[in-house]
C-alpha cells in the first residue's frame, strides 16, 4: 500500500488512482487532488484529460526536476455544475521551496468535472533546517526533503 500524494490519508489505490483510470471525479476537491497527484507523478495524460478543452494546452510538458511535497485546501465551493477550489501546494526544485496558492475554477460537462482555469501565485518559502518537513512526514525538513 502506498499513501496517495494528494495527502488525503488513503492510499493510492483506493484515492487518486481510479480517476487516473477514468473514473470521474466525484466533486471539484477530488478533482483538484486527483490534478495534484498528477503533477507529483509526472501524469501529463491526466492532466490534459482532465482539463476543459477550452483551456486545454495544446503540449503539456512538466518540469522534471520539480517535486510536489504537499497540498492543502484552503476552500471549496460547488453549485450544481460549476465548482471553485482555492489550495496551497508546495514543491521543491533547483531553486529551493515554493508555494503555490491558486482559486482554481471547475465545470462539470457529460458528468465530469474538468479543471477550467485559475488565478495563481507562486512565491518562494523558506523553511529552517529543524522545521518539519511540509511532505507530511512528520521529520524534520533537513532529514526528509531537504
Amino acid at each position: 500500500m502506498t499513501a496517495c500524494p494528494c495527502q488525503s490519508g488513503l492510499d493510492y489505490s483506493q484515492c487518486c488512482q481510479p480517476l487516473h483510470q477514468g473514473k470521474p471525479a466525484p466533486s471539484p476537491q477530488a478533482l483538484m487532488r486527483s490534478r495534484f497527484c498528477a503533477f507529483a507523478l509526472n501524469n501529463t495524460a491526466y492532466l490534459s484529460s482532465s482539463w476543459h478543452p477550452s483551456q486545454r494546452p495544446a503540449t503539456l510538458t512538466l518540469d522534471t526536476d520539480e517535486q510536489w511535497l504537499a497540498l492543502e485546501i484552503l476552500h471549496c465551493d460547488t453549485d450544481d455544475d460549476t465548482g471553485t477550489v482555492h489550495f496551497r501546494a508546495i514543491s521543491k526544485n533547483r531553486q529551493g521551496l515554493s508555494v503555490l496558492e491558486e482559486n482554481s475554477r471547475f465545470v462539470k460537462e457529460n458528468g465530469h468535472w474538468l479543471y477550467l482555469d485559475g488565478t495563481p501565485k507562486s512565491s518562494a518559502l523558506k523553511l529552517g533546517r529543524n522545521d518539519p518537513c511540509p511532505c507530511g512526514s512528520t521529520r524534520k525538513f533537513k532529514k526528509c526533503c531537504g
